[in-house]
């Protein structure tokens, strides 16, 4: 099922809506941030093990979980920060682009 990137944000944003109804204690920035850092770690154990420098089960479906949980921490982020994140994310690509395309 392909989505677009707005469709991405908009699922993501309905989900933290829905979360914040049932958090004991509301997250802040600092929060969301906390916990994308603690997604990160996870995430590098995971490549490790994909690596084969460590034995995990179920490592590409816990891959995707955690991709997917730091994909939804960045859109949260964007939104906390006010960051139009599909604008940002191709002029990023571009600019990556012209740079590559300099080089060579």
């Amino acid at each position: 099922m392909a989505k677009d990137f707005q469709e991405l944000i908009i699922k993501a944003l309905e989900i933290k809506a829905k979360y914040a109804e049932t958090e004991r204690k509301k997250w802040g920035l600092g929060e969301q941030m906390q916990g994308m850092m603690t997604d990160v770690g996870e995430l590098a154990e995971l490549v490790m093990a994909h690596e084969g420098y460590k034995e995990i089960g179920k490592i590409q479906e816990k891959l995707e979980h955690e991709l997917s949980d730091l994909l939804y921490a960045v859109i949260v982020i964007a939104d906390k920060t006010g960051v139009d994140l599909e604008k940002s994310f191709y002029k990023t690509m571009d600019d990556l682009e012209a740079r590559i395309n300099n080089k060579q």
